[in-house]
């Protein structure tokens, strides 16, 4: 059975896979010192990823035995560099994304990744805004 974040990720279905995050998912990038917390940029990062990728692949798909972690290796290419990397995926007791960490080699790759997500940080932080300020007036709204 495929991993529902695999299959959204390898459908590009982007919205499914911003519906797996939890509200207090935390991202570690593969080339930020600091994790970033949180759904809206969580889901604004990830967007970007999928604008910088090309030919990205899912190769492998460990599951941990208390089904709460997961690791889905993959392969990709950023410009002309192929890069290889694993999102180490682990889920709440709701079976959300609570904790999201990539990891990715060789270093030359994860260097024009940097460079590459660096081009996208003002359309990412602006989705990031746009989509808090849409959750924080929905939460206000059901209040």
């Amino acid at each position: 059975m495929t991993h529902p974040f695999r299959k959204a990720v390898e459908a590009g279905d982007l919205a499914a896979v911003e519906d797996l995050l939890a509200d207090d998912v935390v991202f570690t990038s593969p080339v930020a010192f600091k994790p970033y917390p949180g759904k809206a940029i969580t889901a604004a990062i990830l967007r970007g990823v999928s604008r910088v990728f090309t030919d990205f692949r899912y190769v492998r798909d460990i599951a941990g035995a208390d089904g709460r972690d997961h690791a889905l290796v993959f392969e990709a290419k950023v410009g002309d560099k192929e890069i290889s990397g694993c999102d180490f995926l682990h889920f709440d007791a709701e079976g959300r994304i609570d904790e999201l960490t990539v990891m990715v080699r060789p270093l030359s790759a994860a260097q024009a990744l940097s460079e590459a997500m660096g081009a996208q940080f003002e359309r990412t932080s602006r989705y990031a805004a746009e989509a808090a300020g849409a959750a924080d007036a929905a939460q206000k709204a059901g209040a």
